[in-house]
């Protein structure tokens, strides 16, 4: 997790990002209610033992998405790191070469795979953003967008021995849904989905028949639900092996009792109030987290910090 320096509205990433609200905050107010939000969730998460790393933004250059680092690289088991193409030019700078480094001092990192050359051509793919994995079934996930080309899904599938499954998602006034993971999440026995959000008939029944034969209970949230963000999940475990579903405490007060139920069988529900953080950026919990699959050098109670 990142702890932002300069956490701020983003005109540029707004123009794809609907999620997204401008506010009437001061730059100094609105800083200081995302470290609020971003240092109790982080307090939340390690106090039910889950390991976290908290890096710390640097002051320069501005950087205002950089408390989302899941959208800029991530880990496999095979201990890979890969850099991901970014369409916003404001957010490249969130590539630092200080922070791979320091995960290959604390990880087994066997490769580093950078995709940022197809930013030239305009091809994009934001990490955990644009794909949803399922890595028990090696499937990838992905609704097209401005920020999300269905070659790069498929070339950067093709790499990890992974099956893409692209389509396309629109939210309730018809525009096409920025990253994935606000429409769909995928958790060991469970998936998250907003079938409203994939109009075309044909990919919306692909999507729930794969999705259910590949051992999924889907739970189907509304387009209202999706908008709080009941969609941006992360199950994970902790450090002892208990399972968590991290969600927002929008995400969660908008969630009907049956559907916390079901989801209860799979983890505890965690929910984290990041109101601020998810107006002004249109992003929420998952966005904040990016997983470290990589074998640890050293035992994981060290790591947190």
């Amino acid at each position: 997790m990142v702890r932002p320096a300069s956490f701020a509205y983003n005109a540029e990433t707004a123009a794809t990002n609907f999620f997204q609200n401008n506010h009437s905050y001061t730059a100094i107010e609105l800083l200081k209610k995302a470290l609020e939000e971003f240092d109790a969730m982080v307090n939340v998460l390690k106090s039910n033992d889950i390991n976290v790393i908290v890096i710390e933004d640097t002051d320069e250059p501005l950087k205002p998405d950089a408390i989302f680092p899941n959208n800029w690289f991530s880990t496999d088991h095979k201990g890979v790191i890969d850099v991901f193409p970014m369409q916003a030019k404001s957010r490249r700078d969130e590539k630092r070469d200080d922070i791979l480094e320091m995960i290959s001092k604390k990880f087994k990192i066997t490769d580093v795979i950078d995709w940022s050359e197809y930013e030239a051509d305009a091809f994009y793919l934001e990490g955990t953003g644009s794909m949803v994995m399922d890595h028990q079934n090696k499937i990838i996930y992905a609704c097209l967008s401005g920020r999300t080309s269905k070659s790069l899904v498929e070339k950067f599938a093709a790499t990890k021995g992974y099956r893409a499954i692209t389509f396309t998602a629109i939210d309730n006034n018809g525009n096409n849904i920025y990253h994935t993971n606000v429409m769909m999440c995928i958790g060991e026995g469970f998936s998250i989905v907003c079938p409203k959000a994939i109009a075309d008939d044909d990919e919306r029944i692909a999507v729930a028949q794969l999705l259910e034969t590949t051992g999924h209970e889907n739970i189907y949230i509304t387009h209202d639900q999706m908008n709080s963000f009941a969609g941006n999940m992360l199950h994970i475990k902790s450090n002892g092996g208990k399972r968590f579903i991290i969600l927002s405490k929008n995400a969660y007060d908008s969630l009907l009792e049956n559907q916390k139920q079901r989801l209860e069988s799979y983890g505890k529900l965690l929910p984290i109030d990041v109101s601020v953080i998810e107006k002004v950026e249109g992003g929420s919990v998952r966005c904040m987290m990016a997983e470290i699959f990589a074998p640890p050098l050293m035992e994981l109670n060290t790591l947190n910090g």
